[in-house]
């Protein structure tokens, strides 16, 4: 059965991204909290107070139920009375300002008329965007997706780039990534095809992260960069709780709510009309927390 693979397969995903994820902190350990309530169960993983992470979360979870009505709406959903959805979802905060936010989510949905789509990405949010750094991240995105199909990376960075914006402030939330959503799986070629896709980005979240980790995790930051730090965590909330679809899926759902806002950092902040210093690095990354632009490239 397709949903039964589907949930076993992320849930081992899940496991292995968790031990990665420990070997290269070195500090700390995940602690497991197994659910289940009225609609299914789930694994929510925290990580907190590492050498090098202050705190990551990677949730897994299989649930179905009726669909309701604001479901109905908010997924365009025309033909089916239950569903059933499983995923992986994750986000890393690490201490040191210069080592980048990232975000990765895979996920399944099934309805009880057949219809079956994927969605998921990968996103990165430098607290300093670095041109380069942003560069091989994307290209690294590139190479996965054009082995499944080389309209993928265009397609599905412009859908990044629309996703995570914040338009009451006119800028994204990072460098994007990609995002897709409503990948049909109209049949088996197409389900094994998107099911791999999906599992190969999975595999990769945690390499791609190291990577970014260990090459900045050692760097020496200011006080005034780790205030910089909790500016941007600020924005990153005002993203999850205003414009987050799979926050918004998991309340209405009658999700977990503890599983649902472990994506929110551990400390943010607001100041009231900050202006970045001119010529400084704020003032350089704000300007490059803009749509359309070909990372890829650099």
């Amino acid at each position: 059965m397709r949903k039964q693979r589907v949930a076993n397969d992320y849930r081992s995903l899940q496991q292995a991204i968790c031990q990665i994820l420990e070997q290269a902190d070195g500090g700390a350990r995940f602690r497991t909290d197994h659910w289940t309530n009225d609609i299914g169960q789930g694994y929510t993983m925290v990580f907190r107070e590492g050498d090098a992470i202050e705190k990551a979360a990677v949730n897994f979870s299989a649930v179905q139920g009726p669909v309701t009505e604001n479901m109905r709406q908010a997924l365009k959903i025309e033909q089916g009375e239950a569903y059933f959805a499983s995923g992986i979802s994750s986000i890393i905060h690490p201490r040191n300002p210069h080592v980048p936010i990232i975000h990765s989510n895979v996920r399944y949905f099934e309805l009880s008329s057949g219809m079956a789509w994927f969605g998921g990405g990968i996103d990165l949010t430098p607290h300093y965007v670095d041109r380069k750094e942003a560069g091989w991240f994307h290209r690294e995105l590139k190479t996965i997706c054009d082995r499944f199909n080389t309209n993928y990376y265009p397609d599905f960075k412009t859908w990044a780039d629309d996703y995570f914006y914040l338009k009451h402030r006119d800028e994204t939330r990072g460098v994007g990534g990609i995002f897709f959503d409503h990948q049909l799986a109209a049949d088996d070629l197409s389900f094994e095809q998107l099911f791999a896709f999906t599992k190969d980005l999975a595999h990769a979240y945690p390499r791609i992260y190291v990577e970014l980790l260990n090459a900045n995790r050692h760097k020496a930051f200011t006080e005034a960069e780790k205030q910089w730090q909790y500016l941007r965590r600020g924005r990153y909330v005002e993203f999850n709780l205003l414009y987050d679809r799979g926050t918004r899926f998991g309340l209405e759902s009658n999700g977990r709510t503890e599983s649902i806002f472990l994506s929110m950092p551990p400390q943010a902040a607001w100041e009231y009309d900050y202006q970045p210093p001119a010529n400084s690095r704020e003032e350089e990354t704000l300007k490059l927390l803009k749509k359309r632009i070909d990372w890829a490239s650099f």
